[in-house]
């Protein structure tokens, strides 16, 4: 029987203060034993979502090349399942963890009128919510984004 690459990774203990070891972190679409994806409740962003390590590591050099590879195989999964589900003009990929220093990689999709395009969505807002468009989400997007993602992972 062939050992798991993972098998020889201690599980790190959640921390009491870090906010995605006590949460979810937003709705689970996925999960596995090493991460997480979940949608992200934002109006002006519907399909934003967020890959979660579920055990709490800092920095994505603290995880094995084996975890590393596994992560980002997951996040881009995420990325292709949110791109056949909303066609954004961009996709944002950002791994910040200033405010919860707990790896986690932010999927966004971006289009021309959102509401902060270009900049960050994080920063100053371009357009008030009125003039700003974000394409409708199409029916069931939910669960169109879930089964997609069990297809890709």
């Amino acid at each position: 029987m062939k050992k798991s690459p993972f098998a020889t990774i201690p599980r790190l203990q959640p921390v009491p203060h870090c906010p995605l070891c006590k949460s979810r972190g937003g709705s689970l679409l996925w999960r596995d034993k090493y991460c997480r994806v979940v949608l992200v409740t934002d109006p002006d962003y519907p399909g934003f979502c967020r890959v979660i390590w579920n055990s709490h590591v800092k920095e994505m050099t603290d995880l094995s090349a084996t975890q590393r590879a596994h992560c980002m195989r997951v996040v881009f999964a995420v990325e292709q399942a949110v791109r056949a589900v909303f066609t954004p003009d961009k996709i944002n990929l950002a791994s910040f963890g200033n405010m919860a220093p707990h790896v986690h990689w932010h999927v966004i999709p971006r289009f021309a009128r959102d509401a902060h395009f270009p900049h960050p969505v994080w920063g100053r807002r371009q357009r008030s919510a009125r003039a700003a468009k974000s394409p409708r989400a199409p029916a069931h997007w939910r669960a169109l984004l879930k089964s997609t993602l069990a297809k890709l992972l």
